[in-house]
C-alpha cells in the first residue's frame, strides 16, 4: 500500500490532465507510444515501487500524454513473470492506473498460434483467457479497497468493448480473428506436445503475459480489452524453430494495420 500511495503521488505529480484509457503493449508493440501527442516520459526506474523492463522491445517507460484526442497513459514494455519479479509487481502499473481513475484498459500482445486458421501477422481479439500457469496475482491477503476476495472473471474481456473493436476493423477493413489466450509462464517456448494439449483444451493463441494484469485489472472494476498480434506459429505446427527475432520481424511487419486499428479504438472507447 505504501508503494502504491508514493508511486500514484509521484505520478500524479506528472499529469496535466487525468487519462482516461491505459494501454500495454507488448512485445514489438510499443511503437503505438510513439504516436501520443505532447508526450510525457517516465522511465520504469524513476517510479517509485516499479521493477524494470528488461525484454528486448519493451522501452522500458510511461508515456503519457494525448492520442487521437483522447487522454491515454501507455506501458510502453511491460513487466512478465518470466523475469523473476513476483506477480504482486507485474501488476503493480495496474494498480497505480486505478488509483489515478483508469477504467478502461487496452492490453497487447504478441502471441503464438496455436488454432492452425490463424497467420502469423494477424490480429486477433481475445474473448477469453485460460491461465495455464497454476499462478495467481491475487494470491495472498486480499484489499478490501482494490476489490473483492474472490471477483468474478466470467467476463474478464468487456463484451461491449469487444463489440466496439468487430465495428472498427470492419470500417478499416481490416480482417480481424478472435480466440482464446492462453498464458503460460515462459520464458522457454512450448513444446510441440504442449501445443497439441493447448488446442484440445480450446486456446488459440499463446503467450506470457496479458492474464495477470488482466485479472487484476478486473479485480480493480477496470473494463478490459485484449488484442493479440499472432507473430509466429506455435511448436511443431510449422516444422521451424521459434526465436524473439521472428516475434520482432512479424510485428514490424503490421505495424500500419496495428497502429491504424488501435488509434482508431482508443478514439471510439475514450
Amino acid at each position: 500500500m505504501h508503494k502504491l500511495q508514493e508511486a500514484t503521488k509521484y505520478l500524479q505529480q506528472q499529469l496535466d490532465k487525468k487519462p482516461q484509457i491505459g494501454l500495454i503493449l507488448g512485445s514489438g508493440l510499443g511503437m503505438l507510444a510513439d504516436e501520443i501527442k505532447n508526450p510525457t516520459k517516465i522511465i520504469y526506474q524513476d517510479i517509485p515501487g516499479f521493477p524494470l523492463s528488461t525484454v528486448e522491445g519493451h522501452a522500458g517507460q510511461l508515456v503519457i500524454g494525448e492520442l487521437e484526442g483522447v487522454q491515454v497513459i501507455a506501458m510502453q514494455g511491460r513487466f512478465h513473470y518470466y523475469e523473476g519479479y513476483g506477480l504482486d509487481a507485474v501488476t503493480f502499473p495496474v494498480r497505480v492506473m486505478k488509483e489515478i481513475g483508469i477504467e478502461k484498459l487496452l492490453v497487447t500482445n504478441a502471441a503464438g498460434g496455436v488454432n492452425q486458421n490463424l497467420e502469423p501477422g494477424d490480429l486477433m481479439l481475445i474473448t477469453d483467457h485460460i491461465n495455464n500457469t497454476g499462478q495467481n496475482p491475487l494470491i495472498g491477503e486480499n484489499v478490501k479497497e482494490h476489490g473483492v476476495r474472490f471477483p468474478d472473471m466470467s467476463s474478464a474481456y468487456d463484451k461491449k468493448l469487444q463489440t466496439t473493436a468487430r465495428q472498427v476493423a470492419k470500417q478499416l477493413n481490416l480482417n480481424l480473428k478472435e480466440g482464446v489466450y492462453v498464458w503460460n509462464t515462459g520464458p522457454s517456448y512450448e513444446t510441440p506436445a504442449e501445443i497439441k494439449m493447448l488446442a484440445t483444451i480450446g486456446g488459440d493463441a499463446v503467450g506470457m503475459s496479458t492474464v495477470p494484469e488482466v485479472t487484476v485489472a478486473r479485480h480493480a472494476g477496470i473494463r478490459c480489452l485484449g488484442i493479440s498480434c499472432i507473430s509466429n506459429m506455435a511448436a511443431g505446427i510449422l516444422d521451424q524453430p521459434l526465436t524473439h527475432e521472428e516475434v520482432m520481424e512479424t510485428t514490424e511487419k503490421v505495424r500500419d494495420s496495428f497502429l491504424q486499428f488501435v488509434k482508431q479504438l482508443v478514439q471510439e472507447i475514450g
